[in-house]
């Protein structure tokens, strides 16, 4: 199991529900308000907001949510967000990608400096760790919607890169360029995806040891919960016996 995936796993499990769920609809809201303002306001007509709003779908948030995120972009007092990336070294040397929306550039920047380095890792400068990811769109359907070979030949004639389609579903693989219109093209045929989004994936993982691998996720946790921080992607594997004694 990739890094990524498993923290994300982990990080779900642990604390209150309710609050992490409040947390997860404020950055989901933060994303949707940007890009209403980016672009126009209705999702048929704006490609990042109408993927904002399937994530939010994906995660059950309310539709009068959606909405008022949608309406706040409007709003004279409302406020302004600059997307930023961050990079680092987490423990154990591995890779670690931070993309932020935040309304203090100064703020974000040094509770994220703050983090890395009381987790023993350090933040280093764009570009420095990007390279050893690859910047790709990810669109993910249930299995049942279509057989391997249904998907696969929709997707390569959406323009796809690459479809993995496994018993938990399929995933349909894009450049970061074409991501929009294939996902445009595969919602006409199949109906709205479970999840589709563009994400940084490692092009290798290394296994952490688990004193390494238990500060690379305590900081991956931390991270993840700052409110500016909307993702966090890794290049690590840990060993499933620390995998449940973080979860449990």
């Amino acid at each position: 199991m990739a890094g990524h995936s498993q923290f994300k796993n982990i990080m779900h499990k642990k604390g209150k529900q309710d609050a992490l769920r409040s947390k997860v609809f404020g950055k989901l809201a933060r994303e949707i308000t940007v890009a209403a303002k980016m672009g126009m306001p209705d999702p048929a007509m704006n490609p990042r907001l109408r993927l904002a709003v399937l994530a939010a779908r994906a995660e059950n948030m309310p539709k009068d949510n959606i909405e008022r995120a949608i309406k706040k972009a409007s709003g004279a007092d409302g406020e302004n967000y600059d997307e930023v990336r961050y990079e680092g070294r987490a423990p154990g040397g591995v890779a670690v990608i931070i993309e932020a929306l935040t309304d203090n550039r100064n703020r974000t920047a040094s509770e994220v400096r703050s983090f890395f380095t009381k987790a023993g890792g350090e933040m280093t400068a764009t570009g420095a760790v990007s390279f050893m990811f690859d910047h790709i769109g990810s669109i993910e359907y249930d299995r049942k919607v279509a057989t391997d070979d249904q998907m696969m030949e929709a997707a390569i004639e959406a323009g796809a890169d690459d479809v993995v389609s496994n018993e938990d579903g399929h995933e349909i693989i894009t450049s970061m360029e074409g991501f929009a219109e294939v996902s445009k093209a595969l919602d006409a045929k199949f109906g709205e995806a479970r999840k589709a989004k563009l994400i940084w994936r490692a092009q290798t993982t290394a296994m952490l040891d688990d004193e390494a691998g238990e500060k690379a996720m305590r900081l991956m946790s931390a991270l993840e919960d700052n409110d500016d921080v909307q993702n966090v992607y890794a290049n690590f594997e840990i060993s499933d016996a620390l995998a449940q004694k973080l979860g449990g």
